[in-house]
């Protein structure tokens, strides 16, 4: 009697489990909330990710760090927050809507870029050249990126001399869209996106000494949701790795 009971489990074991039963739950879904300027650098990271965890579902969803900000503090569904600059996650984090610290992930720079001049030859004086109308950035009430290119162009006392002609973009990625596209004739741009491939092909730019500004000091944060999600914990930790770290230095990023 034994011996048949034996054979019957081992048979139920061969046929799997019975129709209409619930399949193994899988590991939970990973959505990050993530600042414009690393439209690229990130869906690179993601791919790779992937590759290390290949049953790990990761969305993204790109905008500016303020406007995630005023949502986060509202209970936007993320689980992780890319931010532009490190006040917002640390602002989150004083109001009780993270888990641990906010975690530095590197340091940005900003670019003028221009699809019809060449900045290289005049490096911010292009500013001033007639052919000028129009001058695109992140607009600085909600985009850290904004407030540094505001800070670039107070650092060389011409910020009077353009406000006029100054074009706000919703965040940094739409900066660059009036760029490419004409819509302005220049652009105060991450220098991330102005290594991308789309926008390398489309212009030229000037590499905006770094001491014009403040450091741009960006960092991450896990926010509530994330709490026992393991697989918001791992790309967190992923973010730190080396092949995370030469992913961002390939996009102009630094430490």
């Amino acid at each position: 009697m034994n011996r048949f009971f034996a054979l019957f489990a081992l048979l139920l074991l061969a046929l799997g489990p019975p129709a209409g039963a619930a399949p193994a739950p899988g590991p939970a879904p990973l959505t990050i909330a993530a600042a414009a300027d690393l439209k690229y650098v990130l869906d690179s990271l993601v791919t790779i990710f992937h590759r290390q965890h290949p049953g790990a579902k990761v969305s993204v969803v790109y905008g500016s760090s303020g406007r995630f900000y005023e949502q986060l503090s509202h209970g936007a569904p993320f689980d992780l927050f890319f931010s532009a600059d490190a006040d917002y996650p640390t602002r989150l984090q004083q109001a009780g809507l993270t888990v641990g610290a906010p975690r530095p992930y590197a340091l940005g720079r900003l670019v003028l870029w221009s699809k019809k001049l060449d900045p290289n030859k005049l490096g911010m004086k292009t500013l001033l050249d007639p052919q000028v109308r129009r001058i695109a950035l992140a607009n600085p009430a909600h985009a850290p990126y904004g407030r540094k290119a505001e800070e670039v162009l107070r650092h060389y006392r011409l910020y009077g001399q353009v406000q006029p002609r100054l074009v706000l973009g919703e965040n940094i990625a739409q900066a660059a869209q009036y760029a490419a596209t004409g819509a302005a004739d220049v652009g105060l741009l991450a220098y991330s996106l102005a290594l991308s491939p789309e926008l390398r092909r489309a212009g030229r730019f000037y590499l905006i000494p770094a001491a014009a500004h403040q450091p741009l000091q960006q960092s991450y944060v896990l926010l509530k949701q994330a709490q026992g999600n393991a697989t918001a914990a791992a790309f967190a930790a992923f973010v730190a790795s080396p092949v995370a770290r030469q992913a961002l230095k390939k996009y102009g990023f630094s430490f």
